[in-house]
């Protein structure tokens, strides 16, 4: 059995809580790494997520709840530095309670050429985690994601067209697919991904507009798998406050779900809004709501974060239906096992 070499997973992917002052070049340090990917949220009142990354460029953003085309503007990032990023003074990413997610890639990127579409790819091979840009066809093409292991979760935006995120999940497979920016449920259809599982090397796409529009630009975010550092599976709900165990692996530090058969929110927890179990704390990719905590709201979803995996703690639709289906994303805080741990045992 393979186990992670990432004992410390906090230098591929860490949440970073600060405060917003409105002014121009706030410089923002702690993150760890040089981030690649940033996704920023404003905590404490409505406003957009913001994703900025080093293949597009700092200055070029898109919003992760909603459809619409890429801007540029030094407004919102201006740079991606050694230990963070520095802001402009727009209130989506500089006002009161912020926090970012942060994912470490590989820079600005390289030329792939492994599919029929060329590719500019930032891949971290270690945290199975890639950047890829690239140009659409209108027609069945593959794409080079440089991971060298096969994909388990690809997000995909039509950076030129007002259309909603394409997500590709395993669990789903590629006969149909979720929409980040939607409440919706999955959706069947042949045009996303050509009805064809992504490989060690590449992604197919179809002729959708937003997977492969003719001539529009195209970022896709990819993710693989990592024992101990990064898990992409499904759950049933139980219906019960006492709801299901997910095991991960490892101690969470991040985790989106959502319900594949209504039109529930993805919810998402992590580790540094909420530091000790219950979990109450709870933002939702596809609106701009500011965060609910349930400790003073009294809607509860709250989740435990346990060393090995997740638990849920109440019967919201959004996380515990008896019956339903969810599907997730998870990255670590702790491995269970890890690479200098796992001689002392054995993990499932």
């Amino acid at each position: 059995m393979a186990y992670t070499t990432i004992d410390n997973p906090e230098l591929f992917f860490n949440t970073l809580l600060y405060t917003g002052n409105s002014s121009t070049g706030h410089s923002i340090t702690g993150v760890g790494f040089q981030p690649d990917w940033v996704w920023i949220r404003e905590r404490d009142a409505s406003n957009h997520h913001i994703f900025v990354d080093a293949v597009r460029g700092a200055t070029k953003y898109l919003l992760g709840n909603d459809g619409q085309a890429e801007v540029t503007s030094s407004n919102y990032v201006s740079s991606l530095d050694s230990d963070g990023f520095t802001l402009g003074s727009d209130a989506g990413v500089n006002r009161g309670s912020m926090l970012a997610w942060n994912w470490k890639a590989n820079g600005s990127g390289s030329s792939n050429g492994d599919g029929s579409i060329t590719s500019t790819v930032s891949a971290n091979t270690t945290s199975g985690f890639s950047i890829v840009s690239y140009t659409g066809t209108g027609s069945n093409a593959t794409v080079g994601h440089s991971l060298g292991t096969t994909p388990s979760m690809i997000i995909f935006k039509n950076r030129d067209s007002v259309t909603d995120w394409r997500v590709y999940h395993k669990s789903l497979g590629a006969t149909k697919g979720l929409r980040l920016s939607s409440n919706g449920t999955e959706q069947t259809s042949s045009t996303y991904f050509n009805d064809t599982e992504p490989t060690s090397s590449l992604f197919t796409v179809s002729t959708a507009v937003d997977t492969n529009e003719s001539g529009s630009k195209f970022i896709a975010y990819c993710f693989a798998e990592k024992q101990g550092y990064s898990k992409f599976g499904k759950y049933t709900g139980n219906g019960n406050a006492s709801g299901t165990f997910v095991y991960t692996g490892f101690k969470p530090a991040w985790i989106l779900i959502k319900d594949l058969g209504s039109t529930q929110s993805w919810f998402m927890y992590d580790n540094k809004r909420d530091t000790i179990n219950p979990n109450t704390k709870l933002l939702t990719s596809n609106n701009s709501s500011a965060e609910e905590d349930s400790a003073s709201t009294g809607n509860t979803f709250d989740v435990d974060f346990l060393s090995n995996g997740l638990k849920i703690r109440t019967t919201d639709g959004g996380v515990n239906t008896s019956g339903n289906t969810y599907v997730y994303m998870c990255f670590a805080e702790t491995p269970f096992v890890t690479e200098g741990t796992k001689a002392a045992g054995t993990a499932k």
